[in-house]
């Protein structure tokens, strides 16, 4: 069998998994996107430009990569035909693609209804991006759900007539505005079209390409704390992001995956609400956010700052199973005279080292900080451990020796360029 990686965020997300993901793409003959949809953003530098992807998978770049969309992901036709077609236009032909038939299909309603159901929870607010992405995980687990195959097939007219009827009903009696049923089906049978020669069994795909022994790089939407399971509930995403969602969100099997990669952020970033026990709000805050770039892909949210978080990382790494990390944008962390890392937490007077189940503990706990000197030198241009500043290079054993897991890569800047690998793992 050919050699498995799973690039996954081990935060809260926006750990930089994009670029991690399309450097080591170069290496990989499949990218499989398996969960999610288009209510996550990747930024890529490629080739010296900045590109945002938000559902295609980070191989699209290179036409000989076979991208999948896997089963486990909630597709926006509309949205999909859109990021396909701005990439054609800045020369990239994305012919690359292929779509599980079992993946769901995002509507309009389901746009409308993620609006008014935010906003109906006022003083609870999730916190949603308002893609659509909650109800059409719904619709799928009460079994109402319209699937690719649906989508391309020529009895799509017809079912999904039925299902807005139903859906309609639902708007109007959350005070919002229905969906126009001829209007909506025309531009979704004109998506279709185009959709359709991409849409395919995928697990038998991956199958076969098992067997020919491709080397085969998973690629995970948000970050493993806000799976639907496993999270900060409830201020979570509507699936699962971690290691055991691409089992069921590609049709991999369980023995799969041969490495987990973590992606860590050298300091810890959220979006959206939700427990933060480590969040800084002083100047040093809105630094490393300028410096960072730390503002949604999608949504160009200003993301909440704080500390690394090493208990909520040593759960992290239980629930995946990850075997490596990347730790990323250790070059923002240039100039800050003291490093401060949470360790544990103080609940109470009761020192927790994992992450509680409840967002009323979590939001109760306070950080225990270990305090580590900075380092002022601009490390962008480093190519190995050994040239970056004691102080840096004792920030990164310390965290492999809190978390007992390896450093194998680390990252000093957005281009691939920047990515320096210590152990090869793909």
């Amino acid at each position: 069998m050919g050699k498995s990686l799973l690039v996954l965020g081990a935060q809260w997300g926006d750990e930089g998994k994009g670029k991690i993901t399309n450097y080591f793409s170069n290496k990989a003959d499949v990218v499989v996107r398996y969960q999610g949809g288009n209510n996550a953003g990747h930024t890529i530098v490629f080739n010296g430009h900045k590109y945002a992807l938000s559902l295609l998978p980070s191989g699209i770049f290179d036409n000989n990569i076979k991208c999948i969309l896997g089963n486990g992901m909630v597709i926006n036709p509309l949205a999909f035909v859109n990021e396909r077609n701005n990439l054609i236009s800045q020369g990239f032909p994305c012919n690359n693609l292929y779509i599980s038939d079992r993946s769901h299909v995002i509507f309009k309603h389901h746009l409308e209804l993620d609006s008014l159901n935010e906003e109906n929870l006022k003083e609870n607010k999730i916190g949603t991006t308002k893609k659509g992405i909650g109800p059409c995980y719904s619709d799928k687990v009460s079994r109402i759900g319209l699937r690719m195959c649906d989508f391309v097939s020529d009895n799509f007219p017809k079912l999904y007539k039925n299902l807005l009827e139903i859906k309609n009903k639902e708007i109007i009696s959350l005070g919002g505005t229905p969906i126009d049923y001829e209007s909506s089906v025309k531009e979704y049978l004109a998506a279709a079209k185009i959709i359709k020669p991409f849409v395919c069994d995928t697990i038998s795909l991956l199958a076969s390409l098992r067997k020919e022994n491709a080397k085969i790089l998973f690629e995970g939407a948000q970050g493993a704390l806000l799976d639907i399971d496993f999270g900060s509930y409830p201020y979570v995403t509507s699936s699962n992001v971690t290691s055991g969602g691409v089992i069921s969100g590609s049709g991999i099997g369980l023995f799969g995956l041969d490495e987990v990669l973590g992606i860590v952020k050298a300091y810890t970033t959220r979006v959206g609400e939700g427990a933060f026990p480590t969040e800084i709000f002083d100047e040093l805050a809105t630094t490393i956010r300028e410096k960072g770039h730390e503002y949604g892909t999608i949504t160009h949210r200003p993301r909440r700052v704080g500390y690394l978080d090493l208990v909520a990382l040593r759960y992290s790494i239980l629930i995946n199973g990850i075997s490596s990390i990347c730790l990323t944008l250790l070059d923002v962390l240039s100039g800050i005279d003291k490093i401060k890392v949470c360790v544990s937490y103080d609940y109470h007077g009761q020192t927790l080292h994992t992450l509680p189940a409840s967002n009323e503990i979590l939001k109760e706990c306070k950080p225990n900080y270990v305090i580590l000197d900075g380092f002022k030198e601009d490390i962008s241009d480093v190519t190995s451990f050994e040239q970056l500043p004691l102080n840096a290079q004792k920030y990164l054993n310390f965290i492999e020796h809190e978390l007992q897991v390896p450093i194998s890569v680390f990252s000093v800047g957005a281009d691939k360029k920047q990515t320096i690998v210590r152990k090869e793992i793909f």
